[in-house]
């Protein structure tokens, strides 16, 4: 059986989160509907004035590679 979009999108942000970890941030998954997958940005990226271009140049070019489901990423909060 092949793993959900969800779970997939899940495997997608382990790989990526030590490079955000790596500068103090953190992210996590909130949601994926739609083909728009939902991420919080977390300590330092919280506040971080480079975190939109983090989530669409980082995050959701990586979740797009690896999940081709995916067609957009979006910050909440």
């Amino acid at each position: 059986m092949s793993d959900t979009i969800r779970t997939r999108a899940e495997k997608a942000i382990e790989e990526i989160r030590p490079n955000l970890q790596a500068d103090g941030g953190d992210v996590e998954l909130v949601d994926v509907a739609g083909g728009i997958a939902k991420v919080r940005l977390k300590g330092a990226c919280a506040g971080c004035p480079m975190s939109t271009m983090t989530v669409k140049w980082g995050v959701e070019n990586f979740l797009k590679k690896k999940v081709p489901e995916i067609t957009k990423v979006e910050t909440v909060t």
